[in-house]
């Protein structure tokens, strides 16, 4: 069963394309801090905060072999946004369409978490897991997300934690409920 969350696909790839840069800032949000590998942007109409990051590192395979593929943007998202009452929602984005189906799986320091799959984005099923996740990547080192897109290649991609807690923390502070 597919969960669909407070926070919209459409505002997350906004979000996506701010912080790839493919849209003026004011556009999508204001880049209003960055602490190592995270950033944090500020939106508004609705007001809305996200602590985000890139992987340092994507892996694709189809039949346990390496290929090559393109994707668009990867990123690994903490969403804070007042008036939705979305508050540290995780969600990520593969720069592909997922499998129909399918779900993605979040593993930080051995924890692992399932996230559901619509379109090109996961989320978690409920706020505990939110909540669960947050904590982890708070102490983590790495975050790993393994998917399959709709064409049968399996992406992990392994994100830094490195800066998730400032900018986590930032991005609460400024638009936390």
């Amino acid at each position: 069963m597919t969960t669909v969350r407070n926070f919209s696909a459409l505002a997350l790839s906004v979000a996506a394309a701010c912080v790839a840069g493919s849209v003026n800032a004011q556009d999508a949000g204001t880049r209003v801090g960055e602490a190592s590998d995270w950033q944090v942007f500020e939106g508004s109409d609705p007001k809305a905060c996200w602590a985000v990051t890139a992987p340092k590192k994507s892996e694709n395979t189809r039949d346990g072999r390496e290929v090559t593929v393109r994707r668009g943007d990867t990123l690994l998202f903490v969403t804070y946004q007042p008036a939705g009452n979305v508050a540290g929602e995780v969600s990520f984005t593969g720069g592909y369409p997922f499998a129909k189906g399918s779900t993605a799986t979040l593993e930080i320091d051995g924890a692992t978490f399932e996230l559901f799959t619509e379109g090109e984005y996961a989320w978690p099923a409920t706020p505990a897991e939110d909540r669960k996740i947050v904590t982890a990547m708070k102490r983590g080192a790495d975050a790993v997300v393994t998917a399959r897109s709709t064409r049968g290649t399996q992406t992990k991609d392994t994100f830094s934690l490195i800066g998730a807690t400032a900018m986590i923390e930032n991005a609460e502070k400024r638009c936390g409920s």
